[in-house]
């Protein structure tokens, strides 16, 4: 199959590609090839917040979230019937609630982390659609809610059950918000990053680990035990995410010296989002400590703080380096090691320490 669909969903088109192919996994080719073609439904560019009875724009500010989780019924309908609300006890379907405490264990990281109040920072409800589609290979962020897909069976499981994958989505909407990154090239790669970043905080906040006791990991739930593979990507190690006959070797660099210029992945947002990916797990491990509260609001700082939508991976490590900058010298030390680390700097950017 040679042509791939632009989607920022979490599992990239290449992989897709790949797996469509297979001879292995007839259940999951076919899934994979109907997961291309179905794509996603076109982006919306905001979300809607609620109009009173005076015909006046509301936003309810909270410090609580305002969850809503519908069910597709393995049609490509949305939003899909609502199953759970917030305050609602859990149901039946693990799906739904693995959903509903994705949603919210993100929303705790926002507000924690970035005292962020949802993705608008002015309480927008999170709303998220399980059971999409019939085999759907993928979990995308629709510009108003997230849509989870269950999986073929034989390649990928149920979406829903990783973390990484569900702040990662969600932290599209964020993005939307604040830089709104146009999604090709570097900035697409930055846009990619910055939602991988935030992903595995939400993790490593939920978890209470440790930069060092983390595994940096992203969709560590998401394959089969018939996949070799641990995830899919490494943001420390990345390229070694997986390596499977099937789905072929994770191709993302580490450095940019293995910078990838391709027209496919929409000039490889998901491949060269190693190396910024790398960036902030070397910074934050670098640092020491919970990554949410000194490298996360670094790299936060410099999303929010006048990027360009068409940044580069030069401008991001210079508004990250400012932003470190404004925390104290060590601070700023330890973010120009790691851009030097991954190639986006040279060793001119880096103060001798003799």
């Amino acid at each position: 199959m040679s042509s791939h669909v632009a989607s920022p969903g979490v599992v990239p088109s290449y992989l897709l590609a790949r797996l469509a192919e297979s001879g292995r996994y007839p259940r999951a080719a076919a899934a994979a090839r109907q997961t291309l073609t179905a794509g996603r439904p076109p982006f919306r560019a905001r979300i809607d917040l609620s109009i009173d009875e005076n015909g006046d724009l509301v936003a309810q500010l909270s410090d609580a979230p305002n969850r809503t989780i519908s069910d597709a019924g393995s049609t490509q309908n949305l939003p899909g019937a609502v199953v759970r609300s917030e305050d609602e006890p859990p149901v039946d379907d693990a799906s739904v609630n693995e959903a509903y405490d994705g949603l919210g264990a993100t929303f705790e990281l926002l507000l924690a982390a970035f005292s962020r109040n949802s993705l608008d920072d002015a309480g927008a409800p999170l709303e998220a659609t399980v059971h999409y589609g019939v085999d759907y290979d993928n979990a995308f962020w629709d510009g108003q809610r997230m849509v989870f897909g269950d999986g073929d069976g034989e390649v990928f499981t149920g979406f829903t059950r990783s973390t990484t994958v569900i702040g990662h989505e969600l932290a599209h909407g964020v993005v939307q918000f604040t830089a709104n990154l146009e999604y090709q090239g570097q900035p697409g790669a930055l846009n990619e990053s910055v939602a991988d970043v935030f992903g595995a905080l939400t993790e490593q906040y939920l978890l209470g680990q440790t930069a060092d006791q983390a595994t940096w990991l992203v969709g560590a739930e998401i394959f089969t035990d018939a996949v070799e593979g641990r995830a899919l990507r490494s943001m420390i190690e990345p390229g070694t995410a997986y390596d499977d006959d099937e789905l072929g070797k994770d191709p993302q660099p580490a450095h940019m010296d293995g910078f990838v210029r391709t027209i496919e992945d929409n000039g490889g947002v998901h491949i060269n989002s190693g190396i910024p990916n790398r960036a902030f797990a070397l910074f934050a491990i670098d640092l020491g400590g919970n990554a949410w509260e000194t490298a996360g609001p670094v790299w936060y700082s410099a999303l929010t703080g006048g990027l360009s939508s068409t940044a580069d991976f030069t401008e991001f490590a210079d508004a990250t380096v400012t932003a470190a900058a404004a925390v104290d010298e060590a601070t700023e030390a330890a973010a120009r090691r790691a851009w030097t680390t991954v190639g986006v700097y040279g060793d001119e950017r880096v103060p001798s320490t003799d």
